[in-house]
């Protein structure tokens, strides 16, 4: 194979050419804000920037920024946001090693944090530490807007009391981070008359005389319209902010919900979609309310003779062991406990009344098993010829199916079932075992006998 001659030796000698090299830097992957800001809660200028502050755990911080929540051009950011409990100003110190354009721009930070703390953040240091002296009475003057409503107050602690408010500007100022931070909800519209807001506060003796209020918690309540002629009262959100937590204080707000539903003789009273945390404590509140309850034991003893006289599992079909109707209207009127509610509450009742014996407990696991098994895959246990089909789509494949009914129960029945149903069962029984942990949980705290 020939090559190429190079020049005679009399043309000068050419250096041969250097190829340039290309490098390209990798795109900037940010940083989630959630993993570079903390919040911290404090009560008085000693705590900020002391060691043992209270450190907030926000839901989500990341629904704040743009790109999937992410912080993009700094390194080694660190950012530290003093909340205060007092007045509710805050304050964002910002560090960070650099910045640079990786690609996707360097994010703007002050924007997204007043997104979250609105006209309460303060720019400088020295103005927030400040607010400790000169907004020290912020509490107190927005209590003073409200009516006080009556509280047994926990642990003795006499100069606690609830306050409720017609939602209004102040009242927003501290609600909405809060609602932000540790609910995972929007803020509630204050232009909307039909929101209230319970607040729970305790007096601070102060050492130069004067009483401070210090805000423990609150809940926001809707009243919505029920027809014909009255008013159904929903619990949209409730904190008790996390120093003051596992002391009682939810439990009280929830307790002076329920006297108020009582005395403005509301239809019912809802929970928009409760915590299991929460769902616990109001179940206990709830049964105890309802253990003392006269109208509705008739019914409940007979349920539960039942369950210790019979033998369910020689039973072929589905024995019925909810209350009956005029037990459930009984506790909607008098203790303006909803239907939903109270079902749930019936099964920790039975539970008690069988005093956790043995030779009943699998009396007791059918009917739980029958009620959920009921709840999950129909009515009918047997499915009465329904069958649940995966039917992917370019969509979302998991979450796309057909249903349909079979004319002919036996030919289809032979379709598939055995893994399907066996697979059912084994779900079943988990959401059962579930189930009865929880309903123990709280016959043991409700129980004189500590079940």
């Amino acid at each position: 194979m020939g090559t190429k001659n190079q020049s005679s030796s009399s043309a000068p000698a050419t250096e041969p050419k250097k190829r340039r090299r290309v490098g390209f830097s990798k795109t900037d992957p940010g940083v989630e804000a959630s993993e570079c800001i903390k919040i911290y809660l404090v009560s008085s200028k000693e705590e900020v920037d002391a060691p043992d502050s209270y450190c907030i755990q926000p839901v989500d911080l990341n629904i704040f920024f743009e790109e999937d929540g992410k912080i993009f051009g700094y390194q080694g950011l660190k950012i530290t946001v003093w909340l205060s409990s007092i007045s509710f100003h805050a304050y964002a110190d910002i560090t960070f090693e650099s910045t640079s354009d990786g690609g996707k721009g360097i994010t703007d930070l002050k924007p997204a944090l007043q997104n979250i703390f609105a006209e309460n953040l303060v720019e400088r240091k020295d103005d927030f530490l400040q607010t400790f002296s000169t907004e020290s009475d912020y509490v107190q003057s927005i209590v003073s807007k409200g009516e006080t409503l009556q509280l047994k107050a926990p642990n003795g602690h006499n100069s606690d009391s609830v306050n409720q408010l017609t939602t209004d500007s102040d009242v927003e100022v501290f609600f909405s981070p809060f609602a932000i931070f540790f609910i995972g909800s929007n803020a509630i519209d204050i232009t909307d008359p039909g929101w209230e807001i319970l607040l729970i506060v305790q007096k601070k003796n102060e050492e130069l005389g004067g009483n401070q209020l210090k805000l423990l918690g609150f809940a926001a309540i809707y009243r919505f319209y029920h027809y014909p002629d009255s008013l159904r009262l929903r619990l949209g959100q409730i904190l008790v902010l996390p120093p003051y937590q596992q002391k009682g204080y939810g439990r009280c707000l929830l307790e002076v919900l329920n006297n108020l539903a009582i005395g403005e003789d509301v239809h019912d009273l809802t929970v928009e979609e409760p915590l299991d945390s929460l769902q616990h404590v109001r179940t206990c509140i709830d049964v105890q309310r309802l253990l003392v309850f006269t109208p509705i034991q008739e019914a409940l003893d007979s349920t539960i003779l039942r369950l210790k006289q019979e033998n369910l599992s020689k039973k072929t079909q589905t024995c019925h062991f909810g209350p009956p109707p005029s037990a459930i209207e009984d506790v909607r009127k008098s203790l303006k406990i909803n239907k939903k509610q109270f079902l749930q509450c019936w099964e920790v009742l039975i539970y008690v009344g069988l005093e956790s014996v043995d030779k009943y407990m699998e009396n007791y696991r059918t009917i739980i098993s029958d009620r959920i098994r009921a709840d999950v895959i129909g009515k009918d246990s047997g499915a009465a010829g329904k069958r649940l089909v995966e039917f992917p789509t370019d969509y979302d494949q998991e979450m796309a199916f057909v249903m349909f009914k079979s004319k002919n129960v036996e030919a289809s029945s032979s379709i598939e079932m055995d893994e399907d149903q066996a697979n059912q069962e084994q779900q079943l029984k988990q959401l059962v075992d579930e189930r009865i942990k929880q309903i123990k949980s709280i016959a043991q705290k409700v129980s004189p006998r500590g079940l």
